[in-house]
């Protein structure tokens, strides 16, 4: 059976999901972000979480494998920096959304929870490649809600 890549892509818009923007600092010492919405938990022991990144992405080789990385998941009132940090060409991070972090990566300020992460390992994921971020630090705001997203539009907890 062959799926039709539009119905494949908008029945997996049916879950809800998180959005994070996902931080790390390029060879030219740049700090840049990339939305995702691929965020999960792997493992508890030894702490382990996962992202997915488009092997055509126009950042591809600053997120494919950098040392160390941040996972910032946003909450409801940075909307903004997802719509900005998801397009193409515009990854560079504005000074005032970040602080740098114990492992050099830039976290962003207000986010819900940040999660330091080293590169654990990658794996080949189609046309994705999946990266796995070993938890070394993590920050977490005590209030807010998350900023959500299902069937490519924002929503909100009720």
């Amino acid at each position: 059976m062959s799926l039709d890549v539009r119905d494949f892509r908008n029945a997996l818009g049916r879950f809800a999901t998180g959005v994070t923007l996902v931080t790390a600092v390029s060879d030219t010492q740049k700090a840049l972000g990339m939305t995702a919405n691929s965020f999960s938990s792997v493992s508890l022991d030894p702490p382990l979480v996962l992202w997915s990144l488009q092997n055509n992405s126009d950042v591809y080789d600053v997120f494919a494998t950098p040392r160390f990385f941040a996972i910032n998941v946003l909450s409801s009132e940075q909307q903004s920096h997802s719509n900005q940090y998801a397009k193409k060409g515009e990854h560079q991070l504005d000074p005032s959304h970040y602080r740098l972090g114990k492992y050099g990566a830039p976290l962003i300020r207000h986010a819900l929870v940040t999660f330091e992460c080293e590169l654990h390992a990658t794996h080949d994921g189609g046309d994705h490649v999946i990266i796995v971020g070993l938890v070394k630090d993590m920050h977490e705001r005590p209030t807010g809600d998350p900023l959500l997203f299902h069937q490519g539009r924002y929503g909100e907890l009720r």
